[in-house]
């Protein structure tokens, strides 16, 4: 049994291209050795057509019975990306292939790293299928909608572990290069078979990979080789610019470099960018406006939820320039009528959320206006999903979500599947703890539809997370989309 489990991953290994039909015996003794198994017997027949995950269910059932890790999820992907490792080509293969095919066209070059990414299981497809996904129309355009639930959920056994774990700082966190091939441990996700390709950005090294978690086509995170913290300044820009003129069809984005407003990983420098054109990057430019000194840069104000200058150019350096003097402004802007208030109590609030790309011959780059300030009315922050949508977002809004994308809690699954049903019989929503949550908003949602069937009920619901999420973005605008709110933004826009 186990000689036909390995003879079939080394197979998928030869398939896919990770693995030369020269190293075929190389292999299977890898994987032996990681079974403690002195014997193999080839099998008789050759396998095709094989189906990853099932492979990997075999080998890892096989380490449970033989006692090798204990049968949790978390211990099972430490031990199959472990089996996936052997497969797998060193890093200065991978990275020489790259750029080879960089010689060819960007677009070549991370194809095929794309594609390897996700060969040696560290993009897991039979995992990431399982999120949600849809679009809503509305008045900013197509709005994605995701349910993560690619990211397993931890058992009781392993949360003890981790909790009784010795505490280490090696690697210093999940996006250090130090992860390259890092087997993992209970508290800290097995880094066997990922791959990063090393790159110049702003004279120094960085690094290039894709999430593991794809929330959307290609997604890739560019990021610092050394462990500095996130800091939105005039060389972000720079940094932008220089992935998209190395890679012209990514975007590149940054995270705010403050709470709240920021993402979940401020202490390492780092960006996130990808293959996909998000509602954001089609909105238009609603009302041109005219900067001193920079009369030949095109710039307006966006029609989306939250603050957006759109700034556009053939020169690159002029948007640098040009960024940096509205990053510099804005750091220091007050505006007590609009509620803008670059600190308080020497705590500061203001930052941006910018995004660069290229299209056709001309640079763009979106810099959304963001403010952390917190009130009694909005502990968690004024520019912030208010209370009355936490039932579908409470999390913080990061660059993914400014750019037009929900990524929702897993939780929404079956909550939403719950709601259908207590909709469709007619059942008190309240009674159930799971979603009483949501009583108020199906309330208020249901009398706009004449006829709710068991037909359509799905759909409904999903429009209607959407509609909720769109509110979530305007929450997150500094300022809002109505006259007095563009009046405002004005106000701002004339202090440049």
């Amino acid at each position: 049994m186990l000689s036909e489990s390995i003879s079939k991953l080394v197979q998928y290994g030869m398939e896919s291209g990770l693995t030369p039909s020269c190293e075929k015996n190389y292999t299977i003794n890898l994987l032996l050795d990681i079974f403690k198994e002195d014997e193999y017997k080839e099998p008789e027949h050759t396998f095709t057509d094989i189906q990853l995950e099932e492979v990997l269910e075999e080998l890892l059932d096989e380490a449970v019975k033989r006692g090798l890790i204990t049968d949790s999820v978390v211990y099972r992907d430490l031990f199959d990306t472990r089996l996936m490792n052997c497969l797998m080509p060193r890093p200065s293969q991978v990275q020489k292939e790259f750029w080879d095919r960089y010689a060819e066209s960007p677009e070549a070059a991370t194809d095929y790293f794309y594609k390897l990414s996700q060969d040696s299981d560290y993009i897991r497809r039979y995992r990431v299928k399982k999120d949600q996904k849809w679009t809503v129309e509305g008045e900013y355009g197509d709005i994605d909608i995701t349910i993560n639930l690619s990211k397993p959920e931890k058992d009781p056994k392993a949360i003890a572990a981790a909790k009784n774990a010795k505490a280490s700082s090696y690697p210093k966190c999940l996006l250090c290069p130090e992860n390259e091939g890092y087997a993992g441990r209970v508290n800290h996700p097995a880094r066997e078979n990922h791959r990063i390709i090393p790159i110049t950005v702003n004279d120094s090294p960085w690094g290039f990979q894709y999430s593991p978690y794809v929330y959307y086509n290609e997604h890739c995170i560019v990021f610092n080789s050394r462990h500095t913290p996130m800091k939105i300044e005039r060389n972000t820009f720079v940094k932008l610019f220089d992935f998209v003129k190395l890679f012209p069809h990514y975007f590149l984005g940054s995270n705010a470099d403050l709470p709240i407003v920021g993402g979940s990983i401020l202490s390492h420098d780092h960006f996130q960018g990808g293959h996909y054109t998000f509602a954001m990057a089609k909105a238009q430019i609603e009302k041109h406006v005219t900067i001193p000194g920079y009369e030949d840069v095109e710039a307006g104000i966006v029609k989306w939820p939250l603050s957006v200058l759109r700034i556009r150019h053939k020169d690159e350096k002029r948007l640098i320039d040009l960024a940096a003097h509205v990053l510099e402004v804005w750091r220091g802007y007050t505006d007590e009528a609009a509620f803008v208030f670059a600190e308080t109590d020497g705590e500061p609030h203001n930052t941006i959320t910018p995004i660069a790309r290229k299209v056709g011959d001309t640079f763009e780059l979106d810099l959304t206006l963001r403010n952390n300030i917190t009130t009694e009315e909005h502990p968690l922050g004024v520019y912030h999903p208010h209370a009355q949508y936490h039932h579908i977002k409470k999390e913080n809004i990061g660059l993914i979500e400014v750019m037009g994308l929900a990524v929702l809690p897993a939780r929404l699954k079956e909550e939403l599947e719950l709601l259908e049903e207590y909709i469709l019989e007619g059942k008190d929503i309240a009674s159930n703890e799971k979603i009483e949550k949501h009583a108020k908003w199906a309330a208020k949602f249901l009398p706009k539809y004449d006829s709710v069937t068991k037909e359509n009920i799905h759909g409904i619901l999903q429009k209607e997370v959407g509609i909720v999420f769109t509110h979530v973005l305007e929450d997150a605008g500094v300022y809002k989309c109505t006259p007095e709110g563009r009046e405002a933004f004005m106000r701002f826009i004339e202090k440049l």
